[in-house]
């Protein structure tokens, strides 16, 4: 039997990722986007639900799949507010994390950061430690957090300053090694392919992925298109 899996956040560039691998899978016969923005040239199988996001509990009825994949994310130069900034990357995660549970979806994929720390005194980290731990009360039977260093990719929208921090990390790229290879570059589409595979193989216990074990999942991934 194929396949149904639930995207949040498409229209960024790991969930675009996401979307563009799923959709050749042919393991998958259908796909639900839930986002705020209408996603034009999607394939047959691709169902859009548009709405608020910051009210999840508005898309219950279609939350039925066998996996979530979250891939919610804004930044401080995009969204300077901290409250919004927190209902943004604390509060869509582990409202999708309620609702799949609540739902019975076996399995929930979502990005966090690099970082990420309940106890941290920097806000960016501490959301997404603080995010991260009420996912995980949640109690979804296959969880997986995926901790990325900078995510590397062609982005639709400008963010000049994330732009400028990837080329200053290029150059660095040679000297990142040993203890400071976690904080190489890892391209948007390495991380869908281990969401993906995670996803479909039921073998590994872990919960938390660093960016280098976010790479070896990536290099497990079989074909299916």
């Amino acid at each position: 039997m194929k396949k149904t899996a639930i995207i949040l956040g498409a229209s960024g560039l790991t969930g675009g990722c996401v979307l563009d691998q799923l959709a050749k899978d042919d393991r998958y016969d259908s796909i639900k986007l839930i986002s705020r923005s209408k996603l034009e040239g999607l394939p047959p199988k691709v169902t859009q639900y548009i709405g608020d996001l910051l009210q999840l509990d508005q898309f219950k009825s279609h939350f039925t799949a066998d996996e979530v994949y979250c891939c919610i994310g804004t930044t401080t130069s995009k969204t300077p507010d901290k409250d919004l900034y927190r209902q943004i990357d604390y509060g869509i995660p582990v409202a999708a994390a309620r609702l799949v549970k609540a739902q019975q979806i076996p399995k929930f994929l979502v990005i966090s950061a690099m970082g990420a720390d309940e106890e941290s005194r920097i806000f960016y980290n501490r959301t997404k430690g603080e995010m991260e731990a009420d996912v995980l009360k949640q109690d979804v039977r296959h969880t997986y957090i995926f901790r990325p260093a900078l995510i590397g990719g062609d982005r639709d929208e400008k963010r000049t300053m994330e732009q400028l921090g990837l080329r200053f990390f290029e150059l660095l790229q040679p000297l990142l090694v040993g203890p400071l290879k976690k904080y190489q570059i890892i391209e948007a589409e390495t991380i869908a392919r281990a969401m993906i595979h995670l996803a479909n193989d039921a073998s590994t216990s872990e919960t938390i992925f660093s960016s280098e074990a976010i790479k070896a999942q990536a290099t497990k991934t079989t074909t299916n298109l």
